[in-house]
């Protein structure tokens, strides 16, 4: 069983950053592929970023390329996303979610098997 637990999130204005950062413990950190989500209010949820077992595979959703970038530390067992010039359209809560096996990036979200609680990130204008 693997468990997640999300942190960064929090309040910032249009045009800022913010790192999220996702611990997981109870499997082969290795193994995982590794992935973020979001969900804002009234609507379904989304990918976000994804990233494979080694690190060598990424993927991005079109609506955050050249300003979100996902990360991996196979020796602390993390998963980060630099998340920088944010507009309003970025709030929700973010989610971490991790596959076994993630040789590949997945977009999908049945892919993954285990997710974490959530992060709020609140954008302002």
């Amino acid at each position: 069983q693997v468990q997640l637990v999300e942190s960064g999130g929090g309040l910032v204005q249009a045009g800022g950053s913010l790192r999220l950062s996702c611990a997981a413990s109870g499997g082969i950190f290795g193994l995982l592929g590794l992935g973020w989500f979001r969900q804002a209010p009234g609507k379904v949820r989304e990918f976000v970023a994804a990233i494979s077992q080694t690190g060598g595979s990424t993927k991005y959703a079109d609506s955050v390329k050249g300003r979100f970038t996902i990360s991996r530390d196979n020796a602390r067992n993390t998963v980060n996303l630099q998340v920088n010039s944010l507009n309003p359209e970025d709030t929700a809560v973010y989610y971490c979610a991790a596959k076994l096996l993630g040789t590949e990036a997945a977009v999908r979200p049945g892919e993954y098997a285990y997710w974490g609680q959530g992060t709020q990130v609140t954008v302002s204008s």
